[in-house]
C-alpha cells in the first residue's frame, strides 16, 4: 500500500490527523521516519508564508492606489478579477495582520420619508431603477462642498442607471440654474443617446425651473421627479454624492476653488468612473459596463 503513496503524501495525511492521533504513533505505523515530517511540515509552512508574503504585497498594492478605500471585500474581488485563487477570509487575515482596513466606515443610509404633502409631479421612476442598456434612465443631484477661500460650492452630477457612470457632471461657486444646465448639456454631449431618456431628479427649484424644462424638451429627455421628502426615490444618486464625500471629500482640505474642482474631476474621471469596482454591475468599473453595453448593441 505504501508503495502507491509518496512520503510526501504521507506527511500531509499526518498533518492532517496529527490533532486525533499520537505524531510518533502515526509515523511509526505509516513507516515514516519523523525527521522526514517534521522537514515536509517546514517546507509546507515556508511555502505558505511566501505565498503569504506576496499576497499580501499586492493587496497592499491595491489598497493604497484605491487611495485606502477599498476594504477586503473589493480588494478580493479586484485579486479574482487579476486571476488569484484566494478566499476572502485570507485576504481579511493578511490585511488585518498588515493593518489596512477601509478609511470608510458608514454606509450610506437615507434619511426617512416625510410625512409632508406630495407636490403633484410626473413620477414616472417610481423607484423602478432597473435598465437592460445605458442611456436608458439617468438620475440626478446637487451636493454641497465646503472650499476655505469661497466658502460652500455645488456639485451636479448626472449618473447613468445602468452602467452607474457619472456622464455629466459640473462644479460651480453659485447655487442657480445654470449648474444643472450645464451637468446635462455634457451628459447628453458624452452620451448621444439615440432614444429618449428618462431623467429623474428631485423638486429642487432648479430641476422645477421653465429653463431647465425647455432644455429636456430640446434633448428629448422626460423629466421624472422624486416624490416631496423621500431621498429613496433617488437613492442612487444621493449614495454616489455620500459616497464622494466619505472616499474624498471628507479626506481633504481644499483651499482654492481650482483646487477643489481637479480634486473632484481625478477622482470621478481617474478613480471613479475607470478604476472603482462596483457590486451591483458584477464588480465592473462604470466605464467596462458601459463599453461591454456598446458591445452588445
Amino acid at each position: 500500500m505504501h508503495e502507491k503513496v509518496t512520503q510526501s503524501e504521507l506527511c500531509q495525511f499526518i498533518d492532517q490527523h496529527h490533532q486525533e492521533h499520537d505524531i510518533k504513533q502515526l509515523c511509526e505505523v505509516l513507516s515514516v521516519p519523523r525527521s522526514t515530517y517534521y522537514q515536509s511540515k517546514h517546507q509546507t509552512e515556508s511555502k505558505w508564508k511566501r505565498e503569504n508574503h506576496q499576497l499580501l504585497e499586492r493587496i497592499k498594492k491595491i489598497y493604497f492606489e484605491s487611495s485606502r478605500r477599498y476594504g477586503a471585500i473589493k480588494v478580493h474581488r479586484q485579486l479574482i478579477k487579476e486571476g488569484f485563487s484566494v478566499s476572502l477570509k485570507r485576504v481579511q487575515r493578511l490585511m488585518k495582520s498588515g493593518g489596512l482596513a477601509s478609511i470608510i466606515q458608514k454606509k450610506y443610509t437615507p434619511y426617512k420619508q416625510s410625512k409632508e404633502l406630495v407636490l403633484e409631479r410626473d413620477k414616472i421612476l417610481e423607484q423602478d431603477f432597473s435598465t437592460t442598456s445605458i442611456n436608458q434612465k439617468w438620475v440626478s443631484d446637487m451636493t454641497y462642498i465646503y472650499v476655505q477661500k469661497e466658502g460652500w460650492c455645488y456639485l451636479t452630477s448626472v449618473m447613468d442607471l445602468h452602467s452607474k457612470k457619472m456622464i455629466g457632471y459640473h462644479f460651480s461657486k453659485q447655487m442657480t440654474t445654470d449648474i444643472i444646465v450645464q451637468a446635462l448639456k455634457n451628459a447628453y454631449v458624452s452620451q448621444r443617446p439615440k432614444d429618449k431618456v428618462i431623467l429623474h431628479t428631485d423638486l429642487g427649484t432648479q430641476y422645477t425651473s421653465e429653463d431647465f424644462k425647455n432644455l429636456t424638451s430640446e434633448l428629448n429627455v422626460v423629466q421624472s421627479f422624486s416624490r416631496k421628502g423621500c431621498p429613496y426615490d433617488n437613492a442612487c444618486i444621493e449614495s454616489f454624492h455620500a459616497t464622494l464625500k466619505k472616499e474624498e471629500v471628507y479626506q481633504t482640505t481644499y483651499v482654492t476653488f481650482e483646487q477643489a474642482r481637479m480634486a473632484l474631476f481625478q477622482y470621478i474621471e481617474g478613480w471613479y468612473n475607470r478604476k472603482r469596482i462596483h457590486g451591483s454591475i458584477n464588480y465592473l468599473t462604470p466605464e467596462e459596463c458601459e463599453q461591454l453595453a456598446r458591445q452588445i448593441a
